[in-house]
């Protein structure tokens, strides 16, 4: 079980946050003189941006004596948690035309422990407790992006959820950068 805190919300966007209606641009093109965009709301993402680097933008930003912008951010990098249930059936992505591979639900079958046991590399399994509204989670390394910080700490002060515990994010922030360093095979 992951542990998280809701009570403690900090003013800036902090790795390990959890936030809720979270928008991705996923293209804007220009059609006969009109601005076509299309955006995925997903319901939950995870910030994965290291907090150091998000505390030092925050510092820089607020300080304004400072003459430097060097530690500014232009984007945060953030994965989305898909509910476990649709993982299972593949469905999490729907909504965007893509049918994903099924994982067995049953609990002794090697592919449902491996994921739930954050043994696959891509995946990585959150279970929450009671007193956190989402339901049990997968995140997918594979489909991390990056939002505007200033449009995601606007999101944050509406749709802060919960942050999870340093020891987890720590956990999260190690695999993410482990799957994003591997040697990719044809």
């Amino acid at each position: 079980m992951i542990k998280v805190d809701k009570n403690k919300v900090e003013t800036r966007v902090c790795q390990g946050d959890i936030i809720a209606n979270v928008e991705f641009v996923e293209y804007a093109i220009e059609k006969s003189g009109q601005i076509e965009i299309s955006k995925i709301i997903f319901p939950y993402v995870y910030v994965l941006s290291q907090d150091c680097d998000l505390e030092q933008e925050y510092s820089s930003r607020t300080n304004a004596n400072s003459q430097n912008q060097d530690k500014h951010l232009i984007s945060v990098i953030v994965a989305p948690l898909y509910n476990l249930e649709q993982v299972y059936d593949g469905i999490h992505l729907e909504d965007i035309g893509l049918k994903m591979q099924t994982i067995s639900r049953n609990t002794d079958k090697t592919e449902n422990k491996i994921l739930r046991q954050n043994n696959n590399p891509r995946y990585h399994y959150l279970e929450f407790s009671n007193e956190v509204s989402i339901p049990n989670s997968v995140i997918d390394f594979k489909h991390y992006f990056t939002v505007n910080n200033n449009l995601l700490l606007d999101k944050k002060k509406k749709c802060f959820v919960c942050k999870v515990s340093e020891l987890y994010r720590e956990n999260i922030s190690h695999r993410f950068s482990f799957f994003l360093s591997r040697i990719g095979l044809p």
